[in-house]
């Protein structure tokens, strides 16, 4: 033998080694001192205080997860809209830069456009309705739609499960009894077609004024009234300017959280299991912390001086039915339909 060829042998069966050391190390690296893989770390990121019962719920959703994987998946939680809004949140979804997140079913419509059917006016009956589909089989079918965008192309996200934000009524400067009452007001809504539909129908000015500048508009009587979650009017301190809150509950929009689909497909059976699981205890904690909120918020308002009235909503929603009908079509328009075939207690 040469030695070039000497060289050759040695240098070779040295790279042999080297990779197999590598391979082995870090095979290693990968379990921790039980011999169990090392944790995922999964980051979640979400808009609001860490105050509030959505906040609680997913530090719950992170501890309980960690506990049915025993120590194999982990969520790091990214609170405060510290990684952006909920728009920016679910883009990252898409690109996969995060792993999960929770938004309004609100904001998911500009992304799916079917999820636009839950802002349509008084489309549950009541909070037993409300949940009966969600919780029930047309309620895992809406969440499986969010996978597909109505062009038939995929959309990035993987829907998990639902949490509850209530239902949204009318505050006002003076008494709203009936939708007559509403005639003339200037009401405050979001940017969103639905609901300025929905307020106009009823008589009222629709009026889209930014949240954090809402506060200065109401005291200032810029305009009459808004319409909010009562947790939100109390957080907003909102009750100061507004003293009658009607209860017409004319939207009930969920939140729902959602997983970037990259990262659910690296995912095996079992620990997709375990994180589905964790999510679905989360929900039911979320649901009693979300009750809670609701009713120590409506307990501030009536200190504080401000009138709860308790309105017939079937009034409301007759008198809406213009808007709702303007946005009922396609997809959106069968959806709606099995929604209204669902019996509370289904």
């Amino acid at each position: 033998m040469t030695k070039g060829k000497s060289y050759f042998w040695v240098g070779l069966l040295i790279g042999v080694i080297l990779t197999s050391f590598t391979y082995s190390y870090l095979g290693r690296k990968q379990l921790n001192s039980t011999g169990q893989k090392s944790a995922r770390v999964l980051k979640m990121a979400h808009g609001l205080p860490v105050t509030h019962p959505v906040h609680e719920a997913i530090m719950f959703f992170a501890k309980r997860l960690e506990e049915l994987s025993g120590g194999q998946l982990s969520i790091q939680v990214y609170p405060s809209g510290q990684l952006g809004n909920e728009t920016k949140c679910l883009e990252q979804l898409q690109l996969g830069t995060l792993d999960l997140t929770k938004t309004s079913a609100g904001v998911m419509g500009n992304f799916v456009n079917s999820m636009k059917v839950f802002s349509v006016p008084y489309i549950f009956r009541d909070e037993d309705h409300y949940w009966s589909v969600l919780d029930g089989k047309l309620g895992g079918e809406l969440l499986d739609i969010l996978a597909v965008q109505d062009s038939g192309a995929l959309s990035g996200f993987k829907g998990v499960c639902y949490y509850d934000s209530g239902s949204r009524n009318f505050y006002t400067n003076i008494q709203v009894k009936k939708p007559a009452d509403l005639k003339g007001l200037k009401i405050r809504t979001m940017k969103d077609p639905v609901a300025m539909d929905m307020v106009q129908a009823l008589g009222g000015s629709p009026t889209p004024i930014p949240w954090g500048e809402l506060y200065t508009a109401l005291k200032q009587g810029v305009v009459d009234g808004a319409e909010n979650n009562p947790p939100s009017i109390v957080s907003s301190r909102h009750y100061e300017a507004c003293k009658f809150l009607a209860m017409d509950h004319h939207s009930r929009i969920p939140d729902i959280v959602l997983m970037s689909a990259k990262k659910w497909d690296t995912l095996s059976l079992q620990e997709q299991g375990w994180l589905m699981d964790a999510a679905e205890e989360s929900k039911e904690l979320q649901k009693k912390l979300w009750k809670k909120a609701s009713d120590d918020a409506m307990d501030v308002m009536r200190k504080n001086g401000v009138t709860i009235l308790d309105v017939e909503t079937a009034l409301f929603k007759k008198a809406s039915m213009p808007a709702v009908e303007k946005n009922l079509h396609g997809k959106i328009k069968e959806l709606y339909e099995k929604i209204q075939s669902v019996s509370s207690g289904e």
